[in-house]
């Protein structure tokens, strides 16, 4: 099975930035928001259907973010999103931001996601079903960051 690294494309908006008119580092979870939803939509499952689908939720259990070069005010970047994990009842994802101009790598982070049920909130398996929709994305950061063309 070929490994896919998924990446979107987006731009620094004005009320991402400081008045620096530098990125201010909040506003980096909006880029993972997006590349995260965007990757379940290419993986066959969009969230508006994960959770009725599965009857689960997926919260977060962990973030972590390291930013490596600043980006400015309309600053193209490319945005990837990949799994690094699958646990038993939780899996990681991973996102790497690319300054495309600079060609260097502007933030990477990670988030752990639990799947819990609805009712309770209390950890479950994740469903075979959404691990199999989503193995074609799981790889290495290096792997992902050789497909991203990004130094590491």
């Amino acid at each position: 099975m070929e490994k896919k690294l998924f990446t979107v494309d987006e731009r620094v908006r004005w009320s991402a930035v400081d008045k620096a008119g530098i990125i201010f580092y909040g506003a980096y979870v909006r880029f993972f928001e997006l590349a995260e939803m965007e990757l379940f939509r290419a993986a066959g499952v969009p969230y508006a259907e994960v959770f009725d689908r599965f009857s689960i939720w997926l919260p977060r259990a962990h973030l972590q973010s390291d930013f490596h070069y600043p980006s400015r005010l309309d600053d193209e970047l490319r945005v990837a999103a990949y799994f690094t994990r699958f646990g038993t009842s939780s899996l990681q994802i991973n996102f790497d931001i690319l300054h495309l101009e600079a060609g260097k790598l502007a933030v990477s982070g990670h988030e752990v996601l639990v799947c819990t049920t609805q009712d309770t909130l209390r950890p479950q398996p994740l469903p075979e079903e959404l691990r199999a929709l989503l193995s074609p994305y799981l790889m290495s950061v290096e792997e992902a960051r050789a497909k991203l063309r990004a130094p590491d």
